[in-house]
């Protein structure tokens, strides 16, 4: 066969296995035998052989065919991967619509309903029809590479193609036009099936080898081993559930209007006009290019939904892999995207899970741990039990209310659920088990550690440590400051920040910055090298972006998402320093009682005492990663009056999308006062500061 023949054929004979592979791993059905299938493949690898040139990134051939890795590099998601918020009954579903309702309450909401899969979440990127990038989840914002392990997975096309006609010529000629010029990102679930689960851990049973807890925790494992041919051994399956749309005319580069599901258009960059209006069209676009994706069921009401997840609950054994519940979601996708995102979750889409895995175990003790807010919670240990793969040796208590609320007593039968798969919790007593030897626990009226008396604020359950000195309130500020979402340090964990604290080497976050070789090396666990390293982390982690900063600072009711918030709206840690009560509540998702939070905190003289040390230690505050190619960089708004035809909140979200900022209070730094009907004295005072004037529609009109 000469070289032109042995390329026809390569192309006949890819077209041909791909045709194949669509059948079994999206369609669940075959036309040939799994040996005649192996055959083609076979004749495949001996061309390619003969011809080496010939091999494409394309070709099944490259599935298992890359080295093993050092490390996994690093991945930004141009489009964050959300997490979905967990709700568990009927009240939950019911309460969720009314806040929808309360969200858009001119909006009619119908459902779509799909398996959610205990699998581990994955992103594809494909360029121009060929796979380029698949990416773990990671932290949300930034994965791993794990591409050369994706590529092993045969329900993953390596190329993308229509397999199916949806029904329209035009809409099947752009997405056509999309798949061979564009970007296309799909993201879905690696699974294992409960077979192939079994069938492994029966293998190491006969080997004498550890089994494997839970198939969702081998599933994870095997997609991050640095070795793609172990990966390939492991029979892995992937579930399509979402596009993601590629342009920055889309979607803004912030975080909040990062929708996991906004693709609204089919290519937005074609000006297409074409507009995927619902999710389930979406599963049917990604089946017609070569995904396996779960069916679903579009539901007009709650009680359709609850019909499916009950169903769902019933059947789940007989399913080939593991789930844990259902995903409900908005079907309409611009209604989804209008609701926005709340903290990390959209507030279109929650996890229905089903009833949580439980177990029955003994209270040996109650403790109680000191939080770095001083907040003191019960902790039952336990005897060790098993709940889903995991042994369970503590479960939180909440808090005091929830003691009595149990009556639970040491030496008590309990059952112990995972309530969301993740956090461990006594969620009843077996009274009837009691045979009159358990004992009465007695919530602490001082401070276990401090010995200072708790104090318990109105409207709030936890009982507090209130003394700013507590070593262990110490301790939990000094871990949460050197975390990885704050400072970073590595290699100073829980025991060794206990060690220095105990040794009087570290009690406040200044005396880090301080430490010598000389101060550690005469500890426990350190040498000369040792100490080096951890000197030289913590000299590395001095300089740090303000939203990191921030977050550092171990501020109640401050997390990862509205540091950033912060970081991005004010820039620098001084204005922060200087803002009022109402300027925090002018960033979406603040609201008084988080607002209060941050003023109280910059405007106490104790912390503000410890900003100026850090300062002066060498931290160095960089700022915020900028919002990029945004019309409104850096411009500074201010509302007045009431707009007619839209929603001032609609206009704030518009602002912060496109890279403005947004205030209470008109300044010198206002570029523009928007005036609706009835404007207040902020038109006044922006004249007086010759701050320019503009309309609703002015502003559409900047903005279009």
């Amino acid at each position: 066969m000469d070289k032109e023949s042995a390329k026809k054929r390569i192309e006949k004979l890819k077209k041909v296995i791909n045709y194949h592979r669509y059948l079994y791993h999206v369609l669940d059905r075959q036309e040939i035998s799994d040996s005649a299938f192996d055959s083609l493949k076979d004749e495949l690898v001996k061309i390619e052989k003969e011809y080496p040139d010939l091999i494409t990134s394309d070709s099944p051939t490259q599935r298992v065919g890359g080295k093993p890795l050092d490390k996994f590099e690093k991945v930004e998601h141009s489009v964050p991967m959300l997490s979905i918020d967990d709700i568990f009954d009927k009240d939950a579903l019911e309460a969720w619509e009314r806040y929808l309702k309360k969200m858009q309450p001119s909006m009619k909401f119908d459902y779509f309903c799909e398996l959610k899969i205990d699998g581990f979440a994955i992103t594809l990127i494909y360029d121009k029809g060929f796979l380029a990038t698949g990416a773990t989840r990671g932290d949300g914002k930034i994965g791993e590479n794990v591409t050369q392990n994706i590529k092993t997975i045969s329900s993953i096309p390596l190329k993308l193609e229509i397999h199916q006609p949806l029904g329209e010529k035009k809409i099947e000629a752009l997405l056509k036009n999309k798949i061979e010029q564009g970007r296309i990102e799909v993201r879905g679930e690696i699974y294992m099936e409960k077979n192939s689960f079994n069938e492994i851990n029966e293998q190491r049973i006969k080997n004498k080898e550890s089994v494997y807890a839970n198939p969702r925790n081998l599933a994870a494992g095997s997609i991050r081993q640095l070795d793609p041919k172990l990966a390939a051994s492991r029979r892995l399956k992937f579930l399509a559930y979402d596009l993601v749309s590629d342009t920055s005319s889309d979607i803004s580069s912030d975080r909040r209007t990062r929708l996991a599901n906004a693709w609204q258009n089919l290519d937005s960059s074609l000006r297409s006009g074409i507009r995927i209006m619902t999710h389930s069209e979406k599963h049917r676009i990604l089946s017609s290019i070569g995904f396996k994706t779960e069916k679903g069921k579009n539901c007009k009401t709650l009680d359709e939904v609850i019909d499916f997840w009950q169903k769902t609950q019933e059947n789940r054994e007989k399913l080939p892999f593991q789930v844990d519940g259902i995903v409900v979601l908005v079907n309409n996708n611009q209604i989804f995207d209008k609701l926005g995102v709340a903290g990390k979750s959209p507030r279109g889409i929650r996890a229905f899970k089903f009833s949580p895995k439980q177990a029955t175990t003994e209270i040996i003790d109650i403790k109680v741990q000191v939080g770095r807010t001083g907040a003191i919670t019960p902790v039952a240990v336990l005897e060790p039990v098993k709940i889903e793969g995991a042994t369970i040796t503590r479960a939180t208590l909440h808090n005091n209310d929830e003691l009595k609320r149990l009556g639970v007593k040491i030496g008590d039968t309990v059952i112990i659920e995972r309530a969301g798969d993740v956090i461990p919790a006594v969620s009843s007593v077996l009274k009837e088990l009691r045979d009159g030897k358990e004992k009465d626990f007695n919530f602490p009226k001082n401070c276990p550690v401090c010995g200072k008396s708790l104090i318990k604020q109105e409207n709030e359950v936890a009982w507090r440590c209130n003394n700013e000195n507590c070593p262990a309130r110490e301790r939990g500020f000094l871990e949460h400051f050197v975390s990885k979402k704050a400072f970073n340090i590595d290699g100073l964990g829980p025991k060794i920040i206990e060690q220095l604290n105990k040794s009087g080497l570290l009690s406040y976050p200044i005396d880090l910055f301080e430490l010598k070789q000389g101060d550690l090396i005469p500890l426990e666990r350190f040498a000369e090298k040792s100490a080096d390293n951890l000197v030289r982390e913590i000299q590395k982690s001095k300089t740090i972006t303000l939203d990191r900063f921030i977050y550092s600072l171990g501020i109640r009711h401050i997390g990862e998402e509205t540091a950033i918030d912060l970081a991005t709206y004010f820039g620098k840690i001084d204005d922060i320093c200087m803002a009022s009560i109402e300027d925090f509540m002018h960033i979406p998702n603040i609201g008084a009682k988080v607002a209060n939070s941050i003023y109280e905190w910059f405007n106490n003289q104790n912390n503000r005492e410890l900003l100026d040390k850090l300062k002066n230690t060498g931290v160095i505050i960089l700022p915020p990663p900028k919002r990029k190619g945004k019309i409104l960089d850096g411009k500074n708004f201010v509302i007045t009056g009431v707009l007619e035809g839209m929603s001032r909140e609609e206009v704030q979200d518009k602002i912060w999308e496109l890279g403005g900022n947004i205030s209470a209070l008109v300044s010198k730094k206002t570029d523009f006062l928007i005036t609706g009907k009835e404007p207040g004295s902020k038109l006044d005072k922006a004249k007086l500061l010759g701050v320019k004037i503009i309309s609703k529609t002015d502003f559409l009109k900047m903005i279009k």
